[in-house]
């Protein structure tokens, strides 16, 4: 099994187990281990993986990290270890000490759902404040599939990682900065905007007043690029099939066999037949919601619906991929519940509940 199947098998676990682990220690055995063994690392080979690990730091004898990767008896990975439950920005500072005073290039902070690794770009021997590549488990990206295959055993070179890990940070840095401003435009980027089309002096009210219509603006314009791309898309697909198959039209094809939208390099395929039950979720939501706030995302696993382009406010999935098609319902705690369906006009029977998830992130907010 590749590296990528295996993360993907890891997903699933740490989805079906994590409510049921108690303990710190738990955590290491059910979700962490099992990320180190498919690293392609002995956890049970002390010349490999020593847990405990003492890094004695500065005047304090017998500090010890979790674990810790060797390479010709060389560490070259440390690892500290979190409950699930628990959150790691409250605990940088204590990798950061342990970093300062062992030879790893890289340090590993996780509660076993997130792992955040970090190096010394900014300063030799001293672990930089902001990781280089944030993992998560629930939302597991394909890109990041790709940044982990480098530390596995086989393929682990320290000076590569390190000269791709600079661009890396200040890219994700980036399009965090970006995802932030589509949710929450800041004054500067207001301003920016609102003095190349707007007169007037920029009070404070008018600033406020522009906010909105910046936000409302720029998310329009993505969904109707998105919009516009998959017009594209299914025109080429029609056309291709006009020319090459002039006996067979495209009427003639199962909407689950009309491809409207490729990426090929992240696998992903966007159908007809997902396009369409992506449209019965947006009638059902366009009762109390402007359409350009109710956007989707495709995945290799499901195209997800999201409120406002967030991620963090998932309305519903749409599981298509294999024979059965399965609609996943958010709860109010963000767990997803799959329904089966015969077809996707039976999403409509679910109109309650797809509002209700709409209307939770509402009332949070």
């Amino acid at each position: 099994m590749e590296i990528s199947e295996q993360l993907i098998a890891l997903k699933e676990r740490v989805i079906n187990l994590k409510d049921k682990i108690q303990t710190e220690e738990a955590t290491k055995n059910a979700l962490i281990m099992p990320f180190i063994q498919l690293l392609g690392y002995d956890v049970f080979n002390p010349l490999e993986v020593i847990p405990e690990f003492i890094a004695d730091v500065s005047n304090k004898k017998g500090e010890k990290v979790d674990y810790c990767i060797q390479k010709d008896e060389e560490p070259i990975i440390i690892i500290e270890c979190k409950h699930w439950k628990e959150k790691l920005d409250l605990h940088n500072t204590q990798l950061e000490r342990y970093f300062t005073f062992t030879k790893a290039k890289f340090g590993i902070l996780t509660n076993g759902i997130q792992y955040r690794i970090f190096t010394d770009l900014e300063e030799t021997n001293k672990m930089d404040a902001k990781p280089f590549l944030e993992i998560d488990f629930e939302n597991l990206k394909d890109a990041a599939i790709s940044e982990l295959k480098k530390f596995h055993k086989n393929a682990f070179d320290a000076n590569k990682i390190t000269d791709s890990a600079g661009e890396l940070k200040y890219y994700n840095e980036i399009k965090n900065l970006y995802e932030k401003e589509l949710q929450e435009p800041s004054v500067e980027l207001v301003r920016h905007f609102t003095s190349q089309v707007y007169s007037g002096r920029l009070t404070s009210s008018v600033i406020e007043q522009f906010t909105k219509i910046v936000k409302k603006a720029l998310n329009h314009k993505i969904n109707e690029t998105i919009n516009d791309r998959l017009k594209s898309a299914l025109d080429k697909e029609t056309e291709h099939q006009s020319i090459n198959e002039p006996n067979k039209v495209q009427n003639n094809l199962r909407p689950e066999e009309i491809i409207v939208f490729q990426d090929e390099e992240r696998g992903i395929y966007t159908t007809q037949e997902e396009v369409n039950a992506y449209e019965i979720v947006l009638d059902i939501l366009s009762e109390k919601y402007e359409k350009e706030r109710i956007v989707y995302r495709d995945t290799k696993s499901y195209l997800g619906v999201l409120l406002d382009d967030n991620n963090r406010q998932p309305i519903c999935r749409l599981r298509f991929n294999r024979d059965s098609k399965y609609l996943g319902l958010i709860d109010a705690e963000k767990n997803e519940i799959k329904v089966q369906i015969e077809k996707i006009e039976h999403i409509y029977k679910y109109a309650d509940k797809i509002l209700a998830t709409a209307s939770f992130y509402e009332n949070a907010e």
